[in-house]
């Protein structure tokens, strides 16, 4: 009889099979994982789902803000769709070995830019002259992006929670009466009308019910579904109009340029990097984040290939009319609700994406909702985002006195545009293009006040909490 093998013999005949039989491999991480195709259709579909409604509403708020036409909202629209699929298929499928973190993180519009783009438009004069201003800032401060990606993960210790907490909590409530101020301007009188505020109340009960009450791919799509729900109920309410999807085509390449071609403004250009630099530190918080969940090593290379990623997306993005690309946090969400964590199902959403952008009539089709149906909507949007900072924000150590005093310093200067119109008119154009969006005053009045209170003049770091007083 043959003795047992050992356990060198046993490696051996492993080494062995490995080279009769070649398909024998080490088994395939999930992040890797290609999964069965109509699998694979529904999870992308969940995840398409899941951000199509923050997908569309910035350049929602963009151009019902400025006041532009049904046929520019709906080139805005289409663009940001195309571009989104377009940054989350370099960010999950990637270029070589340079771009994409190669993790199932799905980019969109960021809503970091949005003050500041109102800001620039309001301040050139309007829609004609500041959209290319607008997307020359966005060309450029994204190459600066691209540019510091490899260096940002070194300084990622001067946006600690207490300043990321506070810039992400300022973006979420400085959005807030912008929510508001829509309900308003459906009104022909300037006053809220009972019917406005109560198409309003009724998209906002439907989304709660369904998020209580349902489960799964229905409960990922309530937003989705109380838009169409509150957009019919408005039919015989006389507020919705259905006029702006007759000229739209079924299929149409987005026109490159449409608004003009990007010019090159000073001021504009260093709001926009500043922003750019809240899109780098959101971006690598939510990749570390997602690294955790599907259990995959993110290191200071995976980081700065996906930095790299949102940094040339977001640069190829005024070319087709959208603004920058940032990942989305409701799709960490998703995975981990969902367990599917295969990058290649999150790479098809994005092809669905691009899918959906080449169609101006469907992008033509959100813009018939209703200004109050999109209001409530978007009061969700803009809280999750307000409560996500909080969140953030409870990873510091606010029982210092510093921390806590560069919080509210930074929510009760960058909220002033938002709660005062016209508080900074009396300055220069210039000025008002940093000034006039919160988000940039409140970011570097953030990063400036966590420098002198905990890296310079030997004070201790805002990790390490100060002793406790007694009383």
């Amino acid at each position: 009889m043959s003795s047992q093998p050992r356990p060198a013999d046993e490696a051996a005949s492993a080494d062995a099979a490995s080279e009769v039989h070649p398909e024998v491999h080490p088994e395939v991480h999930p992040v890797d994982e290609i999964l069965p195709p109509g699998r694979m259709l529904v999870a992308s579909l969940q995840h398409v789902a899941s951000m199509y409604a923050g997908a569309v509403s910035v350049p929602l708020v963009v151009a019902v803000a400025a006041k532009m036409s049904p046929g520019d909202t709906a080139v805005l629209m289409g663009g940001s769709l195309l571009m989104a699929g377009i940054a989350t298929l370099l960010q999950t499928l990637g270029i070589g070995n340079f771009i994409g973190s190669r993790l199932p993180f799905v980019n969109g519009v960021s809503f970091a830019g949005v003050g500041v783009m109102l800001t620039i438009i309001t301040t050139q004069g309007g829609v004609e002259a500041g959209m290319p201003v607008v997307f020359g800032a966005i060309i450029v401060s994204s190459v600066f992006g691209f540019l510091v990606s490899s260096y940002f993960s070194r300084l990622v210790r001067f946006f600690p929670p207490v300043v990321t907490g506070s810039v992400i909590t300022l973006i979420g409530v400085s959005l807030i009466p912008v929510a508001y101020d829509w309900i308003v301007d459906d009104s022909p009188s300037g006053t809220p009308q009972p019917g406005s505020i109560g198409l309003a109340g009724a998209t906002v009960l439907v989304m709660l019910l369904l998020q209580r009450f349902t489960r799964g791919f229905l409960k990922q799509i309530s937003m989705l579904f109380a838009m169409i729900f509150g957009t019919l109920l408005a039919i015989p309410m006389g507020l919705a109009d259905f006029s702006k999807l007759d000229d739209a085509a079924l299929v149409g390449i987005p026109s490159p340029l449409h608004f003009g071609a990007p010019e090159f403004n000073i001021p504009a250009i260093i709001s926009m990097c500043v922003v750019m630099l809240v899109i780098l530190t959101e971006s690598t918080a939510d990749m570390i984040a997602l690294g955790k969940i599907v259990d995959k090593e993110v290191d200071e290379k995976t980081i700065a290939r996906g930095l790299r990623a949102d940094a040339l997306g977001s640069a190829l993005s005024p070319l087709f009319n959208a603004f920058h690309a940032s990942a989305f946090a409701q799709n960490i969400g998703l995975v981990v609700i969902s367990k599917v964590r295969s990058r290649f199902v999150v790479a098809l959403s994005g092809a669905i994406l691009v899918l959906i952008g080449l169609s101006p009539a469907t992008a033509a089709l959100i813009s018939v909702v209703p200004m109050p149906v999109l209001a409530a909507v978007s009061l969700f949007l803009f809280g999750s985002i307000a409560v996500s900072g909080i969140q953030t924000l409870l990873q510091a150590d606010l029982h210092r006195g510093d921390n806590a005093l560069i919080v509210v310093v930074t929510l009760g200067a960058g909220l002033a545009p938002a709660l005062s119109d016209g508080f900074y008119d009396a300055f220069p154009a210039w000025a008002q293009i940093v000034l006039g969006s919160g988000i940039s005053t409140g970011c570097l009045l953030a990063v400036a006040l966590n420098l002198a209170f905990n890296h310079f003049g030997g004070k201790a770091s805002s990790a390490e909490p100060e002793p406790a007083v007694t009383h």
